[in-house]
């Protein structure tokens, strides 16, 4: 009988302890698979799951919205790890060097804009290793370096050439792109470099003025082609530039670049005439 009364209790405890051990299973389980399940992640679906044009077409409409620098670095993010997933796509790596060109010129943070051109000469010469028959990667990539240029004095004599070289393959290519912009870049390497260094405020000026065949909206080549005027005496023509400047209907694609265009050119009215 004593046997018979403890095993009776060591099969009651056994039964005790595998109901108890099936609650704690249904706790668990109701934890995880309730009716309040944790709230979805609003972060962005992987870049790798996204198809390269829907991808192309979401950091195009992060661009528009360039002022907002979140908006941009966001880009930079969905850019720099689509690279990761296809180093050989053209339209990633000439978007990256365009994102990055106006981070770096934008961005009050030194780490970050010296970063910023860094990484957008990279990816520009890796567009135009991979196309170099199309003229974004060869602007993008000597935009960086005229970006990096002005930061560094140093950086600014090494890559005046290779900034040159790359302007006249726009030109090539297609010299209206961006509005006549590679000639834009070309005066401003000639009017920003010391004389000794090949600086020539008359080829700037002839370079600005073939601009804007292709760039008549372009607001930010009216601004160097006035500065131009100023540095070769001629002030009634930069005054023009100016009033056209500031009284100009912008091209919508441009807010920003013709926002900074006529603050510069205010002031420059201001301190020059």
């Amino acid at each position: 009988m004593i046997r018979s009364n403890n095993m009776k209790n060591i099969n009651l405890s056994v039964r005790r302890q595998l109901c108890m051990t099936a609650l704690a299973i249904i706790a668990i389980a109701s934890l995880s698979c309730g009716s309040s399940p944790p709230e979805p992640s609003s972060a962005a679906a992987p870049t790798a799951a996204v198809p390269l044009p829907e991808l192309l077409t979401r950091v195009d409409q992060l661009y528009e919205q360039r002022e907002d620098l979140a908006r941009l670095r966001e880009g930079v993010a969905l850019l720099r790890n689509a690279r990761t997933t296809d180093a050989q796509s053209y339209d990633v790596a000439w978007r990256l060097a365009q994102f990055n060109y106006y981070l770096g010129a934008h961005t009050k943070d030194e780490n970050e804009r010296d970063n910023a051109f860094r990484e957008g000469v990279e990816a520009g010469e890796a567009a135009v290793r991979l196309q170099a028959e199309k003229p974004e990667g060869h602007f993008w990539f000597g935009a960086n370096m005229g970006g990096r240029a002005q930061s560094s004095s140093l950086s600014g004599l090494a890559d005046a050439e290779d900034i040159k070289r790359e302007m006249e393959a726009v030109i090539k290519l297609d010299e209206s792109y961006q509005g006549g912009s590679a000639y834009m870049v070309l005066g401003q390497v000639d009017l920003e470099l010391p004389r000794l260094m090949g600086g020539d405020p008359q080829q700037a000026v002839k370079n600005l003025e073939k601009g804007l065949k292709f760039g008549d909206d372009n607001p930010l080549l009216r601004l160097r082609l006035a500065e131009a005027y100023l540095a070769t005496g001629r002030k009634d023509d930069a005054r023009k530039q100016l009033d056209f400047l500031l009284n100009m209907k912008p091209n919508p694609k441009y807010i920003p670049e013709y926002k900074e265009a006529t603050e510069e050119g205010r002031k420059l009215l201001s301190s020059r005439f």
